[in-house]
């Protein structure tokens, strides 16, 4: 029985090869033509007889169509009419007897033959008539469109240029041909580009498909069910096709004749789409369980296919095993294709409880923290829960990443010791992380083999080594065992949950030991691996950004920051914390206060939503420095209470406590309570011998002593300086320096220091005031500025017009500088700043505001704007 799709060969599209060929007709309207078209149903051969025979008729010849049965009245037309074409479609169709009568009319010298027809079947009568045919022209071959073709079909359906997104859908789910374009491209005519994705819009275009594919016979339409459903007939023929009368070669090469498969002899797309949906669901599942038969019986792995029967609702218990295997395989490196791969296996009728862990994992490993947690109160809260351990190391995690790290340690205190195995190292991070210091021992020596020696297994190792070295009086280990284990997790390419990532522990310990530049390969090593996957990514970013910080790298930093805050997912709120610290950072170091303030602003109602930890004290140190300068550090005082209980339950290890005590000193100076200073200064002096950072803190606070004191040692404020730039102070150090500065009784001490505190942080020279908030940037020392002809006498010549104090408040002036923040910036009261300018403008013979600021850009090579 041959196969009827007599709506499928109507199609309205007109390739450019049938554009070519009526081109090349007109171009020679006298020559005789007799010539073959053959395509698969749907091609548009039709189409291109339709417009034959209207060019044939404008040229005024005689036409005759689809003459199947030529009597001998229309072979006389023929042989008597010297202008006269036979157009005849579906040649393959015709009797051989009809077939000899048309390669008859050949020999008639004077009559057009064009013959079209499908490449199958070819009885032997048609491969005689286009055998003869292909001597006088080469058959006119249609087939796929291609996407330029498709385009512009897509341009005259919507009048305007489609998007390159569309073209590339329907290529896709069309495979090109023309009866399955046209069909599309009429139903978004009606309804829009969504007939591709909106359901609704899809189903009118699915129900024409499926009426026309119900034309089609029972053997071809078991053919399109099997392919529908995932064989690939490379194994056993499904068993409705091995009872069918024809040969399985036969119907593939029947249903590429008629347009239904791609020429690599798959189904095309949308017509798989057409047949699942138009067939009765029993008989789609009976054809799935009968591929998942043959593929179990030959032992082969159902793979991708496993997939495709789950999504069409199949459920089978070895279609979920099969997805479960697979999303185990990739769980670690692509946690998303795990997720999706554990939701089809609950579609396939996996037991939800025994992989909750696992899609704990996964959802926790792409940032969904909110998911993460659902599943996981289902899992912890069931008796005899499996993969418990692994269930209790997510949760662990996603409380870090919540920035409670305090309810990680709880969940491994409650796991306990006698269960965790080679998770004890990381229960160990957790509760020395909050504290406590005891249980992390009794978890690391209960800690029994860590299992395969795998790289993860060994990174998680060294993370528990490192951290545990971390709160020794002789920290040296740490930093090297953390370094090991990021390097390690690097090269693992996995994503396993974890209370902290081993780059960030190895930038934190860096950070706090004076080594920004450490810290700083660490997490570039750590970016380029993509360590832990996409959910560690923004803290990788944002603890790059604080390294940038304190290597006075402010553009690094800020680009940092926005590539973290662009990463998909978010920042978990342990990540907001830091974040927001950086922006106060940022703005403190630039003197910007409106952008401190606004920071601040953020950050005071960020620290409710998170809890101190070991490894959060650095952004709540810079939140003390910017509270104090802010004269709000009551707010933070419950948050800085529990960090220095936390690092008194550890013992006060240096490692961690020092840069701590830098920054209470820091507060203390601005907020000017020496008492508060006393205790820190002291701690950095005890620990100084241990410890070079110590070492560096502790001379840097006795030069920060003495320069509010009024006594300035040049040679020891700019060692101090110089050392903190060494440990990734810098900012600091030409803070100090700037500080000490206006206050040297020399003019040459004052230049020296200005110049070390330029040297540090170029382009301004940073100084801190004991009497008014905020904190002003002075600018740099610029050389006078020679005035040119027509210049103002006074301003002749600057070294002899005003002092060095002098200049400097001319340089407030220009700067829009109020009395009271000229004041501040170099310490001397208001009062005396308004003496100072009221000096200046009868030196510059200033009459008004607005002549003593045009002097004064002449006269020191400013422009500046705005009223002082």
């Amino acid at each position: 029985m041959e196969t009827s799709l007599a709506g499928i060969g109507s199609c309205p599209l007109r390739p450019t090869v049938a554009a070519s060929f009526l081109a090349e007709v007109a171009a020679a309207p006298e020559s005789r033509l007799l010539a073959g078209i053959v395509g698969a149903g749907g091609t548009g051969k039709t189409v291109l007889l339709d417009d034959l025979e209207a060019q044939y008729r404008v040229m005024g010849l005689h036409v005759l169509r689809n003459c199947v049965d030529l009597s001998p009245t229309d072979l006389e037309l023929c042989r008597v009419d010297a202008r006269s074409a036979v157009l005849v479609d579906d040649a393959h169709e015709f009797s051989d007897t009809a077939l000899a009568q048309l390669g008859s009319l050949i020999e008639e010298r004077d009559v057009n033959l064009v013959v079209a027809y499908r490449p199958w079947p070819q009885p032997a009568g048609l491969r005689r008539l286009s055998a003869t045919l292909e001597q006088h022209h080469a058959p006119v071959v249609l087939g796929p469109l291609s996407s330029e073709e498709i385009r512009a079909r897509a341009a005259e359906v919507l009048e305007a240029a489609p998007a390159t997104s569309l073209v590339d859908k329907l290529a896709e789910a069309t495979a090109g041909m023309p009866w399955l374009v046209h069909l599309v491209m009429e139903a978004i005519g009606q309804h829009g580009s969504s007939v591709l994705s909106e359901p609704l819009h899809a189903r009118g275009l699915m129900e024409q498909l499926g009426y026309e594919l119900g034309k089609i016979d029972g053997g071809l339409s078991d053919l399109l069910l099997a392919l529908s459903v995932g064989f690939d007939l490379a194994g056993q023929i499904p068993p409705a096709l091995d009872q069918a009368g024809e040969s399985l070669d036969h119907l593939v090469i029947r249903a590429r004749a008629a347009g239904l498969l791609r020429g690599d002899g798959k189904l095309v797309p949308l017509v798989r789409q057409a047949v699942l949906a138009a067939m009765p669901p029993y008989r789609v599942h009976e054809a799935q369980r009968a591929l998942v038969d043959a593929l179990t019986a030959e032992g082969r792995s159902l793979g991708e296919v496993a997939r495709g029967l789950a999504r069409g609702g199949l459920r089978d218990p070895r279609i979920a095993r099969a997805l479960e295997r697979e999303g185990d395989n990739v769980l670690a490196g692509q946690p998303a294709l795990a997720s999706a791969l554990y939701d089809e296996a609950g579609a396939a009728g996996s037991d939800e409880l025994a992989t909750a862990a696992r899609r704990a994992q996964a959802a926790s490993a792409v940032g969904d923290l909110d998911g993460a947690g659902r599943i996981l109160d289902n899992l912890l809260s069931s008796q005899d829960a499996p993969d418990l351990v692994r269930g209790v190391d997510v949760a662990a995690a996603t409380w870090a990443q919540r920035g409670m790290l305090a309810r990680s340690a709880e969940v491994y205190r409650w796991l306990g010791a006698d269960r965790a195995g080679p998770s004890a190292a990381l229960a160990a991070v957790a509760m020395i992380g909050t504290g406590d210091r005891d249980g992390a021992e009794t978890m690391l020596k209960s800690c029994g083999p860590s299992g395969s020696p795998t790289l993860g297994a060994v990174a998680v190792g060294l993370m528990g080594e490192g951290i545990s070295a971390s709160i020794a009086a002789q920290p040296d280990r740490a930093l090297p065992a953390l370094i090991r284990a990021s390097d390690m997790m690097t090269a693992s390419g996995n994503s396993i949950p974890l209370p902290d990532v081993p780059a960030a522990l190895a930038a934190l310990v860096a950070l706090h030991s004076g080594e920004p530049a450490v810290a700083d390969s660490v997490l570039d090593d750590a970016l380029a691996g993509e360590q832990a996957g996409p959910a560690a990514r923004p803290r990788l970013l944002l603890l790059r950004a604080w390294t940038a910080m304190q290597l006075d790298r402010p553009d690094r930093a800020r680009a940092a920051i926005a590539e973290a805050a662009a990463c998909e997912g978010g920042l978990a709120p342990r990540d907001e914390l830091l974040f927001d610290a950086l922006e106060v950072g940022l703005a403190r170091r630039t003197d910007d206060t409106a952008a401190l303030v606004h920071a601040w602003q953020r950050a005071r109602e960020r620290i409710l939503h998170v809890s101190v930890d070991l490894y959060s004290l650095l952004p709540f140190g810079e939140l003390a420095v910017a509270a104090a300068r802010l004269r709000d550090s009551a707010r933070l005082e419950p948050q800085l209470a529990e960090a220095r209980a936390l690092l008194e339950r550890l013992g006060d290890p240096p490692l961690w406590s020092i840069p701590l005590r830098w920054h209470a000193v820091q507060a203390a100076i601005l907020a000017e309570r020496p008492s508060d200073l006393a205790p820190h200064a002291s701690a950095l002096v005890r620990a100084s011998g241990n410890n070079h950072l110590a070492s560096v803190l502790a001379a840097a606070g006795r030069s920060w002593v003495a320069v509010l004191s009024g006594h300035i040692d040049v040679d020891a404020v700019e060692a101090a300086a110089r050392a903190l730039a060494s440990v990734g102070l810098t900012w600091d150090g030409a803070r100090l320096a700037g500080h000490a500065a206006p206050r040297a009784d020399e003019r040459k001490d004052m230049a020296r220091l200005l110049a070390c505190a330029r040297d540090l942080h170029p382009g301004s020279v940073v100084s801190v005031s004991a009497e008014t908030e905020p904190v002003p940037t002075l600018p740099a020392i610029r050389p006078a500025v020679r005035p040119s002809a027509g210049q103002p006498a006074a301003a002749a010549s600057e070294g002899t017009v005003l002092s060095a104090r002098e200049r400097e408040v001319a340089r407030l002036v220009l700067e829009g500088k109020t009395y009271r923040e000229i004041g501040a910036a170099i310490f001397i009261s208001p009062r005396t700043a308004e003496h100072h300018i009221a000096r200046i403008r009868r030196r510059l013979g200033a009459a008004t505001r607005s002549e003593l600021l045009a002097q004064l850009r002449l006269l020191l090579g400013e422009e500046a704007s705005g009223p002082p």
